[in-house]
């Protein structure tokens, strides 16, 4: 796969598959997701109640292993079907969550009636940092972002 075609994907694509291993069990487990170019940073986010409405935080699979397993492959399914290896960086400070959550790109997450506060404080949010031989990849996101 063409390195400007991964780099079209990360502009324009949104669905993606994570595999990641599970937190107790260390089987791999895939989830469908979305992923969200905030000015070439990568982000993988979600309202706290995990269905997209307002409402209680909901522990998400996916951060759990996440956070025991960094290491994790991230699978375009729209415009491209390639998968890349990468780290995932849980995002917890305040300042930056909330610059995130007000973000044009996460307006959606606004949209379903959570306030930005409550963004910041309950949704899971991590940044994706390609690693190996996507690593480049890096770079020309937040070179193009």
């Amino acid at each position: 796969m063409e390195l400007s075609e991964l780099a079209h994907a990360l502009r324009t694509d949104r669905t993606i598959d994570i595999v990641t291993l599970g937190a107790r069990t260390g089987k791999r487990r895939k989830t469908e997701i979305w992923f969200t170019n905030i000015q070439g940073r990568i982000i993988i986010c979600g309202t706290p109640s995990a269905d997209g409405s307002a409402g209680p935080r909901a522990a998400r699979d996916w951060l759990a292993n996440l956070k025991v397993h960094p290491d994790f492959e991230f699978c375009f399914k729209e415009s491209v079907e390639s998968c890349l290896t990468a780290r995932a960086s849980e995002i917890t400070n305040p300042a930056q969550r909330r610059h995130i959550m007000s973000a044009q790109e996460t307006a959606w997450y606004r949209d379903q009636g959570n306030s930005v506060e409550e963004l910041v404080r309950a949704s899971p949010i991590v940044e994706v940092l390609f690693t190996g031989e996507y690593e480049s990849l890096n770079a020309v996101a937040k070179h193009h972002g």
